[in-house]
């Protein structure tokens, strides 16, 4: 999992969660937008690892979710 700091305290872990399907836009698409939001310094978090399709959701990244100010979903073909 990959997540930017910044060193503005806040009640916010992460400005902004990215939901994607990774298969289809990790290694495009959604890189360039988590390395534009980081640059910006935008706390985003990106989650580099891949979740299967009917798998439940770790607590960790419910943690991200419920963290994070907004979310950002990147529709694709198999989201």
């Amino acid at each position: 999992m990959a997540a930017s700091s910044s060193s503005t305290p806040s009640r916010w872990m992460y400005d902004v969660f990215l939901s994607f399907r990774g298969e289809d836009t990790c290694k495009n698409f959604v890189d360039h937008l988590y390395d534009a939001l980081v640059a910006r310094n935008i706390r985003t978090f990106k989650d580099d690892e891949s979740l299967e399709r009917g798998n439940s959701i770790s607590p960790e990244l419910f943690k991200a979710i419920e963290g994070s100010r907004f979310a950002t979903v990147i529709f694709s073909q198999n989201y």
